[in-house]
């Protein structure tokens, strides 16, 4: 577990030991619970640990997403909302 994980919302992962989470192996999972549940400052140190184009990539390969930060993630990211792989599942 790093300082990145420890510093986001503690409701993120309600349901998870922090000590179970790996910024690196785990990085979908913590980029889906920000995208769905976090707060702007976890948005903030999410998209300064990662980088905008990580994000992107692997919210693409998510297999759901909530529309709100699926359309969130399109526009901030400028890339078509059918390039998901969400979408493409609805």
């Amino acid at each position: 577990m790093s300082n990145y994980v420890e510093s986001l919302s503690p409701t993120l992962f309600w349901d998870t030991p922090l000590e179970n989470i790996d910024d690196q192996k785990n990085r979908r999972f913590i980029i889906n619970r920000v995208l769905e549940r976090g707060n702007r400052e976890d948005w903030l140190l999410t998209l300064n640990f990662y980088s905008l184009n990580v994000i992107v990539k692997e919210a693409q390969q998510m297999r759901s997403l909530d529309p709100k930060a699926l359309a969130y993630i399109a526009c901030v990211g400028n890339v078509p909302r059918e390039s998901f792989r969400c979408y493409t599942q609805m």
